[in-house]
């Protein structure tokens, strides 16, 4: 009986230890990448679309083994020193980047179809049109954002009677009666502005037909065209992770928390169903997430650079390539694997 338990232990031994050795020589064979998120973990549909893919086992499908790391700041300067294989940035990062510094990066996906970036104002004030802001005070966080003076024209808004102010990323100094007007993150400020038991209403550039687009996928040029395979795998990989993230948003968020495991799940429900909403459009419901078009970034370069934004004109064709969404897709449906 002993000799007989003896056998069986060493047979299951060996069936583990054959399991481990094709387990990591299946390893062996992927590619290793490193993806940088361009902030902390949160429910940012760019990084909501890796989390899925990594947790799902999407990347290994495509042949990949992903790094994920997070941002602290460096994101770009990690990005164009070849530690970083791909990040995240703003079309109009990018579009900055490329004309007032000629870096070599380019996007190749866009999950913002509109832009992330708004404006608020609270219920209470009677702010109820872009007319209503003369007289009063806006506050931008950095810089004042060419989308403020995009909707001031369109709406026919005299600047001068506005107020602007520098006010960093407390959105406290709208509630505390210090401004009257926020430039915020639509998938961020607002819900935190309501969880404070403020109603709020949103002005969104958009609206006022203003060309906006939001966050993408870089990479470096170089790499894009010495390793195309890696960056088609990739895209691939997280845009089924993005579609899964459309359908299935509770379990979506299980992962989310893994990952951002210090944050409130219902603001990072909020973050989610915000970016979603702003990711879906007439052009990918036809082509497929993540689609983009070389006229949305010629639109929207041309607002930024009338609006200041620009050093002065670039070529959008250097910004944004449409190579690897289209092989991702066929007739809007995702090619997999």
């Amino acid at each position: 009986m002993r000799r007989h338990l003896s056998w069986v232990f060493v047979a299951l031994l060996l069936a583990a230890t054959f399991a481990w050795l094709a387990c990591s020589a299946e390893e062996s064979t992927l590619k290793d990448v490193s993806f940088m998120a361009g902030f902390k973990p949160q429910a940012n549909l760019p990084f909501v679309a890796v989390y899925v893919a990594q947790e799902k086992g999407y990347f290994a499908e495509q042949g990949l083994k992903v790094k994920i790391r997070h941002s602290t700041g460096e994101h770009l300067k990690l990005l164009m020193a070849g530690d970083v294989d791909v990040t995240t940035a703003d079309a109009g990062s990018v579009l900055k980047q490329r004309a007032n510094n000629d870096l070599p990066i380019v996007a190749f996906a866009l999950f913002g179809q509109r832009g992330q970036q708004a404006f608020v104002v609270l219920d209470e004030a009677g702010i109820r049109s872009p007319k209503d802001w003369e007289g009063r005070r806006f506050g931008y966080k950095v810089s004042v954002p060419p989308d403020y003076l995009a909707i001031l024209k369109a709406s026919g808004v005299d600047r001068s009677k506005i107020q602007e102010v520098r006010v960093g990323f407390d959105p406290r100094i709208l509630t505390e009666g210090k401004i009257d007007i926020l430039a915020v993150f639509k998938s961020n400020e607002p819900d935190t502005l309501a969880r404070l038991g403020f109603g709020v209403s949103i002005f969104d550039a958009a609206d006022y037909e203003v060309p906006t687009m939001g966050l993408t996928y870089i990479a470096r040029n170089a790499l894009a065209e010495t390793d195309p395979e890696m960056i088609t795998g990739f895209l691939k990989a997280t845009m089924k992770g993005l579609e899964f993230a459309f359908e299935s948003i509770d379990e979506t968020l299980d992962i989310v928390l893994t990952y951002a495991d210090q944050e409130d799940r219902e603001h990072m429900r909020f973050m989610l169903l915000t970016e979603i909403a702003d990711a879906a459009s007439p052009l990918t419901a036809q082509n497929g997430l993540g689609w983009m078009t070389a006229e949305q970034w010629q639109a929207f370069h041309d607002s930024l650079l009338e609006h200041g934004a620009l050093t002065g004109p670039t070529d959008v064709s250097s910004a944004f390539t449409d190579r690897f969404i289209s092989e991702t897709y066929t007739s809007g449906k995702l090619n997999w694997p």
